[in-house]
This record gives structure tokens, sequence and C-alpha cells, in this order.
């Protein structure tokens, strides 16, 4: 287990450990709560397109170094994501949610694992991570394993190997991958998050109009007296300017239009 040990330390654990025993899935967390392995998974059936979709989009989308791509073993293809620095497991759960909602939005919950996670269901709300990959099954003996990019659409149907991997071969694949620098996590991590509603729009107010049947009244009350043109050219003025408001209500344009009827002359 040397160099595989030792490449699956450098990219995925909080702490340095013998490279001389397989890691356990309980090394994947250190004593402070925190992570460096987010691993999203696409699961029953073990579909790669929708998990190629991130794979090609971590990359050309938000400029992250490559994640590795495993089999599962029972069900599901994962990607093993790597952070240069470990984290705390609200924010890894926020990355890997992130990037559910941008690439896999399309497929139901059930079938998209994002680890670590915190078992709410349990009394002490335990945190669930990855087993470590390579790995058999418990009770199956089929084996998880890290495989190449070309090489995954070939395990849809049977996401596992049915002998141990080469050592030699896993290393290999571990040894060509990068891990996210702080500084880019944070970026991409805040580049994720849903954007906030956008706060509802007011109608526009309309101004506040002078009652038109005083209005009308007052043009009745300056028509025929010389000394009030100035007035009811005025007073003339508004009514048009409500009548002809597309804005103002209805009721007001019709009273705005009653109110410049010319005077009916008396019988």
């Amino acid at each position: 287990m040397g160099r595989l040990a030792t490449e699956f330390r450098r990219l995925y654990l909080p702490a340095h450990g013998p490279a001389d025993t397989p890691p356990r899935s309980g090394d994947l967390v250190d004593a402070r709560g925190r992570v460096r392995a987010l691993v999203l998974e696409v699961a029953r059936p073990a579909d790669w397109p929708p998990l190629a979709a991130v794979w090609a989009g971590v990359q050309g989308d938000l400029g992250l170094p490559a994640p590795a791509i495993a089999v599962n073993g029972r069900d599901g293809l994962q990607l093993w994501f790597s952070l240069a620095e470990p984290v705390d497991v609200a924010p890894a759960q926020a990355f890997l949610e992130g990037l559910r909602r941008r690439y896999l939005h399309d497929l139901p919950a059930a079938r998209v694992g994002l680890l670590p996670a915190v078992d709410a269901a349990t009394a002490a709300a335990a945190l669930r991570l990855a087993p470590p990959v390579p790995a058999p099954q418990a009770d199956t003996g089929c084996w998880s394993a890290f495989v190449a990019q070309d090489l995954a659409p070939l395990f849809a149907e049977t996401p596992w190997l049915d002998t141990p991997p080469g050592d030699d071969g896993q290393a290999s694949l571990l040894m060509r991958l990068q891990s996210i620098p702080p500084a880019l996590f944070d970026a991409v991590l805040a580049h994720l998050q849903p954007s906030a509603p956008a706060a509802p729009v007011a109608p526009p107010r309309l101004p506040d109009l002078p009652d038109l049947p005083q209005t009308a009244a007052a043009v009745a009350d300056v028509r025929g007296s010389d000394a009030a043109q100035g007035a009811h050219a005025e007073a003339r003025r508004f009514l048009l300017s409500v009548m002809h408001d597309p804005s103002a209500p209805l009721a007001l344009r019709i009273e705005a239009a009653k109110a410049l009827l010319p005077e009916r002359p008396a019988r």
C-alpha cells in the first residue's frame, strides 16, 4: 500500500498517518471535524453522462483541477475532490450542493450522494463519510476503485471490479491530480451560492389628483369671466392631461372628459 497510501493521504486525508497502512473512513476527518475529501456520487443507476458533465464543467467553467473518478463497488460512480486545506463540514456540503444545483438539478435527489453529510436521523447527528477507495464490499466482495476518465462509461452497468485493482495503477491515477487551493475554493463556493431573490418592485404611485368634480365646478365658475381666463386655461390643461394619461385610473379619465364637455345653453 506504499505508493497508493501516500497518494491518497496527499490528496484526501486532513492529517498524515503511517503510509504503510490502508486509510479508513474515519481518517477522512480530523479532530476538529474538518475534511479535505469531498465526494459527489450518481447512483442507481451509475450514469456516467451526468457525472461527466460535472467532471468537465468544474474544469472548464470553474477552473478547478480535475477530480478523481471512482466506481463505488456497489451501484454508483463518484467524483473525489481534493482540498489543499481542510474545511468544516458546512462549507464542504455547500460546495457539493452548489455543484448539484448547477449540473445535476434534473436528477432526483435520491440518486445524488454528497459526502460528507450529517445524518440528521441519528440522535447524535452522526457524520457520514465516503468509504476510502479502493476497498472491498463486505457483502459482495466486489471492489471500489479509481478509474480513468475514458474507461468510466464502461462501468455504467457494473460499477465495481471483481478483483482487487493494482496498487501501482491506482497510485498512477492519483499522482496526476492536484488539490484545490483555499482561495480558489472560497471563490468557487461564493460563485455557487444561489442568488438572493429579487425584491418585489412596487407599482409606481400616481400623484395625488385634485377632486375632479371640484375642478369641473371651478371651470364652470370662471367660464364667461374675462378676468379669470388664465385660471380657466390652467384648469383645462390639467383636465386634458388627466384624460390623456394612460396610467391614470379610468374613472378619473372619464370624469376629466366629462368636465371638458362644453356647457349646454339654458333653455
